[in-house]
Order: C-alpha cells, then structure tokens, then sequence
C-alpha cells in the first residue's frame, strides 16, 4: 500500500521536476567519470603529492562554503531560474577549463570556480523542489528521489569512467561539460512549459502578503536583513553546526582511513578501498526507500537521530576493528551507509520544512556551512592520526556523534524570528 502511495505521489511531480532528477544522474554520473582520477591527473602531470592534491581541494572547497551561502540567499531575490543558469554556466566553463590548464595555478583557480558552481547550483536546486512541488509528502519523496539518482550517478560514474579509460585524460571533462550543456537546454525546456503556473502562484501568495505588510516584507528581500533573520534563528545555527561535526564525522571515509589503513600495510588495499566504495553505494542505492518507508511515520528529527546511533556504532565499530579483519571493514560500512541513508536526504527535508517560503534559497545556502565538515575532515583526522593513532580518529568521531545527538535532542529549546515561523 505505502508502495503504491508513493507511486501515485511520485506521479504528481511536475516536468521540471523529472528534468531535475534526470539532470542529477547525467551531471553526477558524468562528474564523477572524471573528477575522481583528478589527483591522477595532476600527478601525472606535475608530480604532486596527496598532501598537496588535499590541501587544493580543501582550499576550494573552503572559498565555495560561503559563495554558496551567499548563492542560496541571491536565489530568493533574483530567482532560482537565473541562478541556477550562471551556476550551470560557470559549470560548463569550469570543466571546459579543465580540459585545457597547464599549470598548478591554473588548476587551483578552475577548481575552486568548480567547487563554487556546486554551492551555488545544490541549495537552489533544492529550493526549487520546495517551489514547485507544494505538498509537504510529495516534496520529501521528490528530495529523497533526488538523493536517490545523486548517489546512482556517483556510483556508476567512477566505473564508466575506468571502463571508458578516462583516469588520466584531461580532455575527459568535456564530457561533463556536454552534460551539464544538455541539463541547461532541458531546464530551459522545463521552466517554459509548466513550472511557470506554479512559481506564479507562489510569487501571488508572496504579493498578497506584501499587500499586508509592504514594509516587513521589502526588508526581508534586502540581504542584510536575511543575514539578521539568519542569525536570530539560532536552531538553524544549532542545527548547522551539529552538522557540520557529522560531516567530520562522514568526511574520514574519504581520506583518514585510507590513509590508516595504507600506513598499516593492510593486505589486499586496493580491493578493500574499491569494496568499500562499492559497499556503500549498494547499501544506499538498495535501502533508501525501503527505509523510507518503514519511516514514514516517525518525526524527521527522531528518524535522524536513529541514523545518528547507526553512525555512532560504526564508529565504535571501526576503533575495534583489527586493521587486517577485511570483512569486519566492510560491515563497519554497511552500518555507516545506513546511517547515510537515513541522514543525508532527511536533513535536507528538515531544514526545508524549517524554512520560510520567502527565504527557502538562503535556508538551503546556510547548509553549504555543512561542507567545512567535510573540508576539514582530511586536516583534523591526518593530525589526530599522526598524534595519536587509528583507533583515536574514531573514538574521537564517536564522541563527535553523541555531540550531535545531544544538540538534537535540545533543538526545541531554542526561540526562532517571528519570520522564520
């Protein structure tokens, strides 16, 4: 039966929005053919180290946190139509770019414009599904959909990308760029035909509310007093960084253990990394909405806080776990990418039903603050490896979890502005 609801809402999501899931595979999967071989890339070309490769990636990933946030917040004022053009833009000139630099300067500058047109293209994307599909159901199932085909093009674009022998070749990220070319002309397609009836009714509500309160609501399209609105809210503030130490958390997948289980000479490495990337996307791709629906009755922040246990024991589960017990790695995983699978897509329903329709984009842009957890999870777990051990970054991160099921548990105790409610 709750198969058969989610299929007929599933049938109630507008042409823009089926554009937008197939743009997430298309631009995702072809993202992930290339961006994944790029410290080959660079090594092949100038010889740099993982430390270097890391520290320009961090970089990147830092300027794009608060471009994004600012991006968020220039959707509400400008459109999410127009910004999602500039990002989409910039993304083609990005990875055309790419293509052509010859330089650690030049790589340095284009991707950072990479990582700044993903800020700004992910929390409009998001406040757009907020726009145009109005039912509160509908909307959960349409972000969760989303995540969905996220993670279905992250997980099949490294293998076509090894398969079509794009490791190593610069001239491979044109095939993103075509991609995101191809996403562009169908958003332009999407928004002439049917999302115009929709964002017209919204704005109509918006105007009406204007009508009543023509100064209140002048004020709140000025960004100084988003900013103000942004900083009173302080359960979002709470939210935010209770997140951002889960993203830590998250964020040692992709670089600490790597390195812990390279320095402890695990046998068979390359199988063990490559099992574990598999591992975590089948647990993904397979769960997702099987879990949601064995939750669909459980309040947002009680099911986050399920997947916050599930993360916490695979934490603990990794600080046990005796560095050469291959398969003990991999359920380690499987309990981790439970916990993702619960998290990710309900964190983002949640700060959607959080938000105001007149300030969804900067609500969305305020989770790029998310990303330092993860631009800073290669810095703090490479010092606490080299200070102390293993098994410390993940005692470490345990402690980190129980943080943040303890901000989560005290979130209503937090005031809101009167126009954030």
């Amino acid at each position: 039966m709750q198969s058969d609801v989610s299929l007929d809402r599933a049938k109630q999501f507008p042409v823009l929005m089926w554009i937008l899931l197939f743009g997430a595979f298309i631009t995702r999967g072809s993202y992930y053919m290339v961006w994944p071989f790029l410290s080959v890339i660079l090594y092949n070309k100038f010889g740099i180290s993982a430390t270097a490769v890391g520290t320009l990636l961090t970089t990147a990933a830092l300027v794009s946190v608060l471009v994004g946030f600012i991006g968020g917040t220039l959707s509400d004022r400008f459109g999410r139509k127009l910004v999602m053009y500039i990002s989409g833009i910039l993304y083609i000139a990005s990875f055309c770019l790419l293509a052509n630099v010859d330089s650690i300067i030049g790589y340095t500058v284009v991707i950072t414009l990479c990582s700044i047109a993903t800020e700004i293209w992910r929390p409009a994307t998001s406040a757009l599904i907020g726009d145009i599909v109005k039912e509160s159901q509908t909307r959960e199932l349409a972000m969760q959909a989303m995540y969905f085909m996220v993670n279905v093009g992250s997980a099949v674009g490294p293998m076509i990308g090894l398969w079509l022998g794009l490791t190593g070749e610069s001239s491979s990220f044109y095939i993103t760029a075509v991609a995101f070319a191809v996403l562009l002309v169908l958003l332009v397609f999407g928004f002439r035909t049917l999302a115009p009836k929709k964002i017209e009714a919204a704005k109509a509500v918006e105007n009406k509310s204007a009508e009543n309160a023509p100064s209140k609501s002048k004020q709140q399209n000025h960004f100084s007093e988003t900013i103000r609105v942004l900083l009173q809210d302080k359960l979002l503030q709470c939210l935010i960084l209770a997140n951002i130490l889960c993203m830590f958390v998250y964020g040692q997948m992709d670089s600490t253990l790597i390195q812990y289980l390279t320095r402890a000479e695990v046998p068979e490495l390359l199988k063990l990394i490559s099992s574990m990337i598999f591992t975590n996307a089948l647990v993904i791709i397979s769960s997702q909405f099987l879990l949601l629906k064995l939750m669909a009755k459980i309040p947002l922040v009680k099911r986050i806080q399920m997947g916050l246990v599930l993360l916490t024991l695979s934490q603990l589960w990794m600080a046990a776990n005796p560095v050469d017990l291959f398969w003990g790695w991999i359920g380690a995983v499987v309990i981790m990418s439970l916990a993702e699978t619960i998290l990710f897509p309900t964190m983002n329903v949640h700060i959607d039903r959080l938000a105001p329709d007149h300030l969804r984009g900067a609500y969305f842009g305020a989770t790029s603050f998310y990303s330092l957890g993860f631009a800073l999870a290669p810095l703090g777990g490479g010092l606490i490896l080299d200070l102390l051990d293993g098994p410390s970054v993940y005692i470490i991160c345990t402690l980190f979890c129980l943080l943040v099921i303890y901000l989560y548990s005290i979130l209503g105790k937090f005031k809101r502005p009167a126009e954030a409610l």
